[in-house]
């Protein structure tokens, strides 16, 4: 039987949108035999154009609904990774410091039923604000922690950036903009004075992002339900969203600077202060001819410093059309991952999916690529606050959570721009 057998029609059990499987390893054989189908098409397809023929429509039908199966199971796959290294909520008598145990039970106790007077004792003991502009109380530091880790899984720019944790409303930090003049010298030779550096002051001020998960009264006064796991899987998801497209288009006015928010220039004419950027050669897609090339050119525009730790950044439909690539040897570019806590790679590098990146038109930016540990910051200042509202929604009980978040490119050297012109 063919490999790719199970994908000959749409109602196959593949195509299906099913549930999870139930651990990482069928997940990952799934995505084998789904890539592996995958190749056989589109090579039937390569084969058809190279014969002069044009594509068959059921062989693009077909490769589309392969495409559409592959992606269903690198999602599962990355759910079923995710899942398995997240941490569990401390729940139960773990060893805790007397203020960390009396702030959770404040914590709780004003979730459940809006009593707020231990939190207030509590932040009057500390020297810290009760209340921010809209009020609200700071959560407990396990449940901040919780979250935080969350967002570094879901959020991709987040997960590739370099985090720093601030107490004020910003954080500044001075660059160079020239490099300091160095030389050679003998042993007994003079030191002529060498020129100093010209620096220049970035500055990521922290940016307030809310969500506001509902929940009922007999929820809350359910002793069995842990508030704090609650919370952390109510907020997760609504941040990670926000998050993931602040970082990659965010114009910087009450929200992070996302990286295609900064001026650009074609990287042979780089300036400090702006993103180098490749251009493809052809208004809205790839060129017409050996279309990988331009992929390589933008992983060498990156100096081999920064390539050691660089990934791609794209979205899905972008690296759908990427996937059909295949480098001078007939090998694919793009590779499913060897393993379940691995992700696919394009080129030997990691690749990242960020819906907020922009489908390939004409100009657009749609593929990034560089070390972005290096390259952006993500700044969080300390302090998840809720507020309890149990009037706006009745019966219902709102809790308008915030957290202050701000980011911004802190390296233009390490981080390249694929443009689609």
């Amino acid at each position: 039987m063919s490999v790719h057998a199970p994908f000959e029609t749409a109602s196959s059990p593949l195509l299906e949108n099913k549930a999870a499987p139930a651990d990482a390893g069928t997940a990952l054989a799934e995505l084998a035999q789904a890539f592996s189908a995958f190749k056989e098409t589109n090579d039937a397809r390569l084969a058809q154009l190279d014969a002069r023929l044009g594509t068959d429509v059921v062989t693009e039908e077909k490769l589309a609904r392969i495409d559409a199966a592959l992606d269903g199971a690198r999602q599962r796959l990355d759910r079923l990774a995710l899942d398995g290294r997240r941490p569990p909520m401390a729940t139960g008598p773990v060893p805790r410091d007397a203020a960390a145990t009396e702030h959770k039970a404040a914590f709780d106790l004003y979730v459940r039923a809006g009593e707020s007077g231990g939190l207030k004792r509590l932040e009057e003991k500390a020297l810290s604000a009760g209340s921010g502009p809209d009020g609200g109380y700071l959560v407990p530091a396990t449940v901040e922690r919780e979250v935080l880790v969350r967002l570094a899984r879901l959020s991709p720019i987040r997960a590739l950036a370099s985090v720093r944790t601030i107490s004020g409303g910003q954080y500044k930090r001075a660059v160079s903009v020239s490099e300091a003049v160095s030389g050679w010298v003998a042993e007994t030779a003079p030191r002529p004075q060498t020129a100093s550096p010209t620096l220049s002051e970035l500055s990521f001020p922290a940016m307030e992002l809310y969500a506001m998960p509902a929940a009922t009264q007999t929820l809350l006064d359910d002793a069995v339900v842990d508030i704090d796991a609650w919370l952390a899987d109510e907020v997760e998801t609504a941040f990670a969203e926000q998050e993931g497209t602040a970082f990659v288009t965010g114009n910087g006015i009450s929200r992070p600077r996302g990286l295609l928010a900064y001026d650009t220039v074609a990287n042979a004419s780089l300036v400090p202060g702006k993103l180098g950027t490749i251009a493809t050669g052809a208004a809205g897609a790839f060129p017409a001819a050996n279309a990988a090339d331009v992929l390589f050119d933008l992983v060498y525009a990156l100096r081999a410093g920064y390539r050691q730790n660089a990934a791609f950044v794209m979205n899905r439909k972008v690296q759908s059309t990427i996937r059909k690539m295949k480098d001078a040897d007939g090998n694919y570019l793009w590779q499913p991952p060897t393993a379940a806590d691995r992700g696919a790679t394009l080129l030997g590098f990691p690749v990242a999916e960020a819906e907020a990146m922009p489908d390939a038109s004409a100009g657009s930016l749609s593929i990034a690529f560089g070390d972005f540990k290096r390259g952006y910051l993500v700044v969080d200042r300390t302090g998840l606050r809720v507020l309890r509202d149990p009037y706006s929604a009745k019966p219902y009980v709102l809790f308008y959570t915030t957290k202050r978040v701000g980011g911004g490119v802190q390296d233009f050297d390490a981080i390249k721009l694929l443009s689609f012109a």
